[in-house]
């Protein structure tokens, strides 16, 4: 259908400031004043949330490459079914994504098979290998909306410096994965108590925290944008707490694994809950979540990544890190978060619209007239327990299997054609 009108929901567009129960149009995909819409179908979405369209900034969707993991196909599916409308496909892939006839791969089969956006991350370095600058204007050409390393961290300082004031010439976010190589290296989990206790090799906060400072001295350097990955210790967020202070463009994402779990989960030596960075102590989780009350931390970001069941049914220590995440976010946090009294709803629904739209500056994540009309649809009441069995993802390596949760996406609506949906009003678009 060409236009459309949602009535009665509870609307909610943090980068207007706007939350109260108001008529929301859409026309040819795109936002329209509900007065401009003449004997368009009406959805009554009365004790529903409506919010822009979701964001993810930190995606694996492994195509091209382990497309026995997950494929853009099933990848966007499970986006859609999480309350995504764009995801962020990082560029370990298979080939890299370091060069403009892979993001022209990446982007084709998008468009022919995606259920949501992707937009497309470009390689910092060549092969990921952190030794020599990708082709950052060739990359900008080709579509990419970043550049990130994702996976592995450019040690090289005189490097990561010229990486940076490159990217400000293209105006491309660098999305970092801070991680000092040696310090961590052979660690499989948080070196604390728990290592200690089970007899397995640490990775030290650290690791992280040397390069978050290293990262906001080469942003205030070159004055450009540099956004910390998956930020998941208490020293981290004091860091880029202090650098924002001092006007420094430094952003950062939490994980909802990082919000919910702590390292006692090692204990159970379920790879599943193997990531790096690695589930960190009790104090470290506080301090993520203190950093999203603050707005130190102004993204949620789930790092979504695919592992088949034979990869992952090894020995701890040989296992590879990760785990998916779009379709356990939006329960997770709701859970975590809003119910728990840490965010209130347009807090929540900030971090997933307004802080990815800033840290991309593209024109997504609100409802303002002209825009894309993208849209998540909540219950932030409906209650449920993760099956990974029903997931849309290719993969099942999650620790959040059987995890009761309280409130979710009931539907995603991408340039106004409805992609998923739990409501019987929308099924049948």
């Amino acid at each position: 259908m060409s236009s459309r009108i949602y009535r009665g929901a509870r609307v909610v567009d943090p980068a207007r400031n706007i939350d109260q129960i108001m008529d929301i149009a859409v026309s040819d995909g795109v936002f329209v004043d509900p007065g401009t819409v003449k004997d368009a179908p009406v959805v009554d979405l009365t004790g529903y949330v409506l919010a822009p369209g979701f964001i993810d900034l930190h995606v694996h969707l492994r195509q091209p490459g382990k497309t026995d993991a997950e494929t853009i196909h099933t990848g966007t599916l499970a986006a859609a079914a999480g309350g995504f409308t764009a995801v962020v496909a990082m560029p370990n892939t298979n080939p890299c994504a370091d060069n403009p006839g892979t993001i022209h791969y990446i982007r084709t089969y998008a468009q022919a098979e995606g259920v949501v956006k992707v937009l497309p991350c470009g390689a910092i370095t060549k092969g990921l290998e952190g030794q020599e600058m990708a082709g950052i204007g060739g990359l900008k050409a080709a579509g990419v909306v970043a550049l990130s390393d994702d996976g592995k961290c450019v040690q090289n300082h005189e490097l990561m410096r010229h990486v940076i004031e490159y990217s400000r010439t293209f105006r491309l976010p660098i999305l970092d994965h801070c991680e000092d190589t040696v310090l961590a290296s052979g660690g499989v989990m948080h070196e604390g108590h728990w290592s200690v206790f089970l007899g397995m090799k640490g990775m030290a906060a650290a690791a992280e925290e040397l390069i978050v400072a290293r990262d906001a001295i080469l942003a205030r350097t070159a004055n450009w944008k540099v956004h910390i990955q998956h930020v998941s210790t208490k020293g981290s967020l004091s860091i880029i707490r202090t650098a924002q202070k001092e006007g420094i463009q430094i952003t950062a994402e939490a994980t909802p694994h990082h919000i919910a779990l702590t390292d006692v989960e090692i204990k159970k030596f379920d790879t599943n809950y193997k990531m790096n960075p690695p589930l960190r102590s009790e104090a470290d989780r506080l301090a993520v979540i203190e950093g999203l009350r603050d707005g130190t931390i102004t993204v949620i970001a789930t790092d979504h990544a695919p592992h088949t069941n034979t990869a992952k049914t090894v020995e701890f220590d040989y296992a590879p890190f990760g785990i998916i995440g779009l379709e356990t976010a939006l329960p997770v946090c709701f859970t975590e978060l809003y119910h728990k009294g840490y965010l209130d709803l347009p807090a929540l629904i900030s971090k997933f619209t307004k802080g990815p739209a800033e840290v991309l500056g593209m024109p997504l994540g609100t409802l303002e007239n002209g825009r894309p009309a993208d849209i998540t649809i909540l219950d932030p009441e409906r209650e449920g327990v993760v099956d990974a069995e029903k997931f849309h993802s290719k993969s099942r390596n999650t620790p959040f299997n059987g995890y009761r949760y309280k409130g979710c996406a009931v539907a995603t609506v991408v340039d106004g054609k409805c992609v998923f949906s739990l409501l019987d009003a929308l099924k049948k678009d």
